[in-house]
């Protein structure tokens, strides 16, 4: 079977209750149950949290939670791949056997489900761990600044000074949208960013981190925006 989950834990700080607050009209969790429920990729499209106002918002917009996360796993230093990993858990306990497993975060609000097909393609036709998405930096991390002790600047890589941007390797980042795995590298922790896995190129204008009250902002901006050119009414 293939399974989406979608981790939701209530204890956000920085934007609280982030994961039920409106964007763009409705929940944002919503918006990424919607995607996967419109990817036809899942079997099931479950949510893992430990709060009940969550639950009840993810059943409404046609997510199931079969069960509640363990305390133990809904702390702030506990990451992606335990949860996935209780989750897959979970269901082998209770007779299901989920072979692919995508972790789609419940503060996605850009995630396509075109681009989760295209994960599911990639994770199949490679052979990988993991599928996951990506996106390019918008300027070279080799001619980063830092700030120095006593307030004046410095490079990371001064020997890239007088390189010409175009010269220098192209990086990536984690889009932080989704995550295809196969179940057994889920459940024996295998690295995320590491040779097994292969990337899904998204474009820059659609990521957008959403970590303080700024940043949602401006995501709102760019979701409404996007859809207005789309012709998508609210």
């Amino acid at each position: 079977m293939r399974l989406a989950v979608i981790p939701a834990r209530g204890g956000s700080k920085r934007i609280p209750r982030k994961n039920i607050r409106e964007f763009a009209g409705k929940p944002m969790i919503a918006w990424s149950i919607e995607a996967a429920r419109a990817s036809s990729c899942f079997d099931r499209v479950i949510v893992s949290t430990d709060d009940a106002e969550i639950a009840e918002v993810a059943r409404q917009w046609g997510a199931e939670v079969p069960f509640m996360r363990p305390a133990a796993l809904a702390d702030d230093h506990t990451g992606t791949i335990p949860v996935i990993a209780h989750a897959i858990d979970w269901l082998r306990a209770h007779g299901e056997t989920p072979e692919q497993v995508c972790c789609v975060y419940a503060t996605a609000p850009f995630v396509q489900p075109e681009d989760l097909r295209r994960g599911l393609e990639a994770l199949q036709s490679r052979d990988a761990d993991y599928a996951f998405s990506v996106t390019r930096y918008a300027f070279p991390i080799q001619r980063a600044l830092r700030i120095t002790d006593d307030g004046h600047v410095a490079m990371f890589q001064p020997e890239h000074f007088a390189t010409r941007s175009q010269d220098l390797e192209e990086a990536w980042h984690d889009a932080g949208q989704f995550y295809w795995g196969r179940a057994a590298a889920w459940l024996e922790e295998r690295p995320l960013f590491a040779a097994g896995s292969v990337p899904v190129v998204l474009p820059p204008h659609r990521v957008q981190d959403i970590d303080t009250p700024e940043d949602w902002v401006r995501a709102e901006w760019l979701f409404r925006a996007m859809r207005a050119e789309a012709g998508v009414d609210e």
